[in-house]
């Protein structure tokens, strides 16, 4: 009977073959008795699910453990997110670009400052809801109709 290191490292061989799997390296696998735990990150369901299925179907595997985790974020680094969230502000014609400030830290974006209309700040998350990379928007904008620009 083979040894959990020889399982592993056959689901691990399986796992860096299938293309379906863009980084095996973040996909943590342990065995004992037959039964694989397999835990970590992957960027889809579609990958999880292959994983499982690469173990399941790896000989002498009893029984899967599913603890993977799904990340769908493209992990961009904090300043290109920001960039990529100024740009989208700054093109869009019914966001005060000048009056919003962004932040970004580890991949959650906030927008913070006054605007003066609610359409203004709804506008300023539309703009940004769709930047590549981000993992949820905070929209701290503050919205005062006396007080700005007269």
């Amino acid at each position: 009977m083979p040894t959990d290191t020889v399982i592993i490292d056959d689901i691990r061989a399986r796992l860096e073959s299938d293309p379906r799997i863009p980084h095996p390296g973040q996909v943590a696998i342990s065995e004992r008795d037959g039964t694989v735990r397999l835990r970590g990150t992957v960027r889809s369901v579609h990958q999880r699910r292959a994983a499982v299925q690469i173990a399941k179907s790896t000989r002498r595997v009893r029984a899967v453990e599913d603890e993977l985790w799904v990340d769908p974020r493209d992990h961009w680094p904090d300043d290109e997110i920001r960039g990529a969230a100024l740009r989208a502000l700054m093109s869009d014609p019914g966001v005060p670009s000048d009056r919003v400030e962004v932040t970004v830290a580890d991949g959650w974006l906030t927008l913070k400052g006054e605007v003066k209309h609610q359409y203004e700040s709804d506008a300023a998350f539309e703009a940004v809801r769709g930047v590549t990379g981000i993992g949820g928007i905070t929209n701290k904008l503050t919205v005062i109709s006396a007080g700005i620009d007269g």
